[in-house]
């Protein structure tokens, strides 16, 4: 059983601006974990689907747990790496928030549709806290520890050998928007399980949702899956 976790980040800022700056980089930065390591694309401008791919393939000689992040997450968590273990050896795929279904055209996880409906309690899991210094507030979704359909894109971790096995990769036609949705929808087609699990972290964005560049993204998404 792999007890190696590997970190997989994309960010604007170059390595030393990543460690200052950025809320992941300055959550590293407080404490060395014992068999963590972070695999940072500084200075990026390619789609996280690209950069999350070319870990994925790299782990091929080198397997571990990849946790797939933000670079505007605060990790609160003094024991953020066991709980990943922990979760992955619950499910395939673990992540932060999601929605227990999955309903036709539905354009995130916490809403049903365009208008941004958002789902009933009961189809929604996952503890979230947003801001920039804590405390913060905190987004209760719902009790984690449970069977998903989505996922937010926050942070996504799964065993690099469960996503080679099944050929699992992220759809470089998402760049930003919408590649966590495809991602999952992928999942569920090769019958993997997927769960919410109590991670706790700080975001510091709550999203770009009904931009321009966010619509573009739902267009594709909708084209590919036809629902």
């Amino acid at each position: 059983m792999l007890d190696k976790v590997r970190l997989v980040c994309a960010t604007r800022h170059n390595s030393e601006e990543f460690a200052a700056k950025a809320a992941l980089g300055r959550s590293l930065a407080l404490n060395r974990w014992p068999r963590v390591d972070l695999r940072l694309f500084p200075s990026n401008s390619a789609g996280l689907p690209f950069v999350y791919n070319t870990a994925v393939r790299e782990s091929l000689d080198d397997p571990a747990a990849l946790i797939f992040i933000h670079d505007d997450v605060h990790l609160l968590d003094f024991y953020w790496p066991e709980r990943i273990l922990d979760g992955l050896n619950r499910f395939d795929i673990i992540g932060l928030a999601g929605n227990k279904r999955r309903v036709p055209g539905q354009p995130s996880w916490i809403f049903t549709d365009d208008k941004f409906t958002r789902d009933v309690p009961e189809n929604l899991c996952g503890v979230i806290a947003h801001g920039k210094s804590w405390p913060a507030p905190i987004s209760y979704y719902g009790a984690p520890s449970c069977e998903v359909k989505l996922m937010d894109g926050v942070m996504l971790a799964a065993n690099s050998q469960v996503l080679v096995d099944n050929c699992l990769l992220f759809d470089e036609q998402f760049d930003f928007h919408f590649y966590d949705l495809d991602f999952c929808r992928q999942a569920e087609c090769y019958g993997l399980r997927m769960g919410v699990w109590p991670v706790q972290v700080m975001h510091e964005s709550e999203g770009a949702l009904g931009t321009p560049h966010w619509r573009a993204g739902y267009g594709k998404y909708l084209a590919k899956w036809q629902s």
